[in-house]
């Protein structure tokens, strides 16, 4: 199969994995390097008709450059512009080879958007603001790119199949939004006279109709061709537009949400559909969604639904500041999975990560908006 061009993205990366039947003939994850966790994919030579399966592999927080910016063919980068503290123009910076294992969690809220941007300039990356374990600005740490060899199991996958380097996060915000355009695909709050969108995160956890009371939102609004945000001001986090779950139920296409757990572990952050009033208040909270240990075991029985969605636990999420190394074996675990499995003729692979990180990259977002 053709590497497709389709840029990765300066918020959100994207990589088209695996379909045998779109790719004429088998083959198997491992076939182009040995991925961490063992055997090659036994598969069979008949291809489907129809895709049959979708995964949605959801990681954390990094970069098409941070990941990928060597990739050959790729629309990658060697170094970008930063704004020099001063505000009197711009520098040069190399992205620095790094381990993956990142000890900061930089700054990625809708207002850093804003200023890595810097009206398509993309320089604003050193002004960003670092975690508790890096405070102050954080100059040039964040221009970087993670040592490939570290990255083995996806660079392997992107090399078969299909890598995205020109697709883009629906909306410049952190994880809670990016999570929540992965199962609905916007989020678009209904006012009485505007139409205003949730931006960042709830102001308590869990990201979810389990808030404690009085938690509260922020919303964006496009008006008078002007950004506006509004801090606070939002719906408590139990929502009620339409997801992919409707249209799925309706045409009775089976699905499952596969999550730590909520409301003790990542899943207070990561599980969308606690944030979705008729999910997380109704019967399919215990029959659509489960632990993230389940797809492991629904693949074995034969009982992988349709269209699946995976959140990891956080040492596996390539999250920054999280102390692990282990994303891209995890990722590498799920391919291999499907891969020794009957479905792997049937299943299309999606592999992304929610947002950038605050990362560099070095491609300024389109803006449709």
């Amino acid at each position: 199969m053709d590497r497709r061009r389709a840029r990765g993205v300066f918020a959100y990366c994207i990589a088209l994995l695996a379909c045998v039947s779109c790719a004429g003939g088998p083959h198997t994850a491992a076939s182009n390097g040995v991925l961490p966790n063992g055997a090659a994919s036994r598969v069979s030579s008949a291809s489907s008709a129809f895709v049959q399966h979708v995964v949605i592999v959801i990681q954390e927080n990094r970069s098409f450059d941070d990941f990928f910016s060597t990739f050959p063919g790729a629309d990658g980068t060697y170094g970008g512009y930063m704004k020099n503290p001063s505000g009197t123009g711009d520098q040069y910076v190399p992205l620095q080879k790094v381990d993956l294992l990142e000890k900061c969690d930089f700054g990625h809220s809708y207002h850093i958007v804003a200023t890595d941007y810097d009206g398509g300039k993309m320089d604003g990356f050193g002004l960003e603001g670092g975690s508790k374990k890096c405070p102050g600005k954080v100059g040039t740490k964040v221009y970087q790119y993670v040592d490939p060899q570290q990255l083995a199991p996806d660079w392997s996958i992107a090399q078969q199949y299909v890598l995205a380097d020109h697709l883009f996060q629906t909306q410049g915000s952190g994880s809670f939004t990016a999570h929540q355009d992965l199962i609905a695909g916007a989020t678009l709050i209904n006012q009485p006279i505007d139409t205003k969108s949730l931006v960042d995160f709830p102001s308590a956890l869990p990201w979810g109709c389990d808030a404690p009371p009085g938690t509260v939102t922020s919303l964006l609004l496009y008006k008078n061709d002007k950004l506006h945000n509004y801090y606070h001001t939002g719906p408590f986090p139990c929502l009620t537009y339409a997801t992919l779950r409707d249209l799925l139920d309706a045409k009775k296409v089976s699905w499952k949400y596969y999550s730590p757990p909520e409301p003790d572990g990542t899943g207070s952050f990561w599980n969308a559909f606690d944030a979705i009033e008729a999910v997380r208040k109704g019967p399919e909270w215990k029959t659509n969604v489960a632990q993230t240990g389940a797809f492991f075991k629904d693949v074995a029985h034969g009982t992988l639904p349709n269209v699946s969605w995976i959140v990891p636990d956080n040492p596996d999420s390539d999250h920054p500041g999280n102390n692990s190394d282990t994303g891209p074996s995890w990722v590498a675990s799920i391919v291999n999975t499907i891969g020794q499995s009957t479905y792997w003729k049937s299943s299309v692979v999606i592999v992304l990560w929610d947002d950038w990180g605050g990362l560099y990259d070095h491609i300024p977002p389109p803006f449709f908006d």
